[in-house]
């Protein structure tokens, strides 16, 4: 069995671990729709978007090593990390459910990274920069795919507007970690390396507030968010989901083809 690694921490490397994480779990997440998805050219889409999100994730784990500067490299961030190791936020390891949850949580997921990724792009940190200048169009894309389905599945029958209201509904509590800011990342923010989160709120909103009036859905009333995940306290889901992203590395270890 192959042995979980240690992780040096840094404001910078867990910063970019975490956004790592991010796009890691949702590919993933994503790919678990191959070959199940409603339609052909459905299933070509969830896993071109899955592949879009795995490839940023190998961008930044391997950015993520160079910063921490332990050895380690991005399999080895991706298969050999335990559960409590992992930073992402909790919307990205929900189950998939139904088409209409699978939808709404990549418009939640999208119409964030889109904000992020274009506002990254100005980061006094080269790589960085450059990580999100390549990220900003493939969450574009994203963001346009998801926002057409959510108006469609809303606006459209009423199972489907049905459907689309219970995942909004189920989803809404998962939103408010994306624009959670840890202590720690203030210099960060100060020496515009990275981006507050708390600053992409506003336009975050609105953007999700006309896509949904568009798609005749009802923003939940409850103010109250989960959080968690950013400090490694995750749900069962993820347990389940590193169970099999990591079984092969995990039973033979350094395996290659």
């Amino acid at each position: 069995m192959a042995t979980a690694i240690c992780i040096q921490n840094s404001a910078l490397f867990m910063y970019v671990l975490g956004r790592a994480d991010d796009a890691l779990i949702l590919g993933h997440r994503l790919s678990e729709w191959c070959g199940h998805a409603p339609m052909m050219e459905e299933d070509m889409a969830l896993a071109n978007m899955g592949l879009d999100l795995i490839g940023q994730a190998r961008e930044l784990y391997t950015y993520a090593a160079e910063v921490e500067g332990a050895g380690n490299d991005e399999d080895k961030f991706a298969y050999l990390r335990d559960v409590q190791h992992y930073r992402n936020v909790l919307l990205v390891e929900r189950p998939n459910g139904d088409f209409a949850q699978t939808m709404m949580r990549q418009f939640f997921y999208s119409a964030f990274a889109d904000c992020y990724w274009r506002a990254m792009m100005s980061s006094t940190d080269p790589t960085l920069a450059a990580i999100a200048a390549k990220s900003e169009k493939e969450s574009a894309y994203h963001l346009r795919h998801s926002s057409e389905w959510i108006i469609r599945l809303g606006d459209g029958t009423d199972e489907s507007h049905r459907r689309a209201q219970s995942a909004l509904n189920d989803l809404w509590p998962f939103t408010g970690e994306l624009f959670q800011a840890n202590p720690e990342d203030d210099a960060l923010f100060a020496g515009r390396i990275a981006v507050d989160p708390r600053g992409l709120l506003q336009p975050w909103t609105e953007n999700v507030t006309a896509i949904l009036r568009s798609a005749r859905l009802t923003l939940p009333q409850s103010q109250w968010m989960q959080k968690g995940g950013r400090s490694g306290q995750h749900s069962e889901h993820l347990g389940h989901l590193l169970s099999e992203l990591q079984s092969l590395q995990r039973t033979y270890p350094n395996a290659t083809w």
